[in-house]
Formats: structure tokens, C-alpha cells, sequence
């Protein structure tokens, strides 16, 4: 069984290494896993980014 991974910046399948630094100051935007849009909060303390089906990450 093959498993795609998804960029959490742009959705595309793959690591891209302008993403990947882009990473480094901002919250993922898709999720890794099934490559839907998540939902973003960003606050000064950080952010939550919920994906439907695989739920929440923090950071």
C-alpha cells in the first residue's frame, strides 16, 4: 500500500523546499494526510489548524 503525502502549505503531493521553509514562520494550510483545507486559527500565542478528518494539530 502506497501513502501519499501531501504538502501542508500549497495541497500538492510531495515536500517542496520553498514550502518547507515557508513552514518554519507560518501554520499549515492542508493537511498532510488527505489533502484537505483545514481550518486555521493563529493567535499570539501560537495557532490550531483542524482537518475534519484527522483533527487537530497545534503549534
Amino acid at each position: 500500500m502506497t501513502v501519499m503525502v501531501y504538502c501542508e502549505r500549497c495541497g500538492e503531493p510531495g515536500r517542496h523546499d520553498e514550502c518547507e521553509r515557508a513552514r518554519a514562520l507560518e501554520p499549515p494550510r492542508f493537511c498532510a494526510k488527505c489533502r484537505r483545507r483545514m481550518k486555521v486559527q493563529v493567535v499570539p500565542a501560537g495557532w490550531t489548524a483542524t482537518c475534519v478528518e484527522h483533527g487537530t494539530m497545534h503549534g
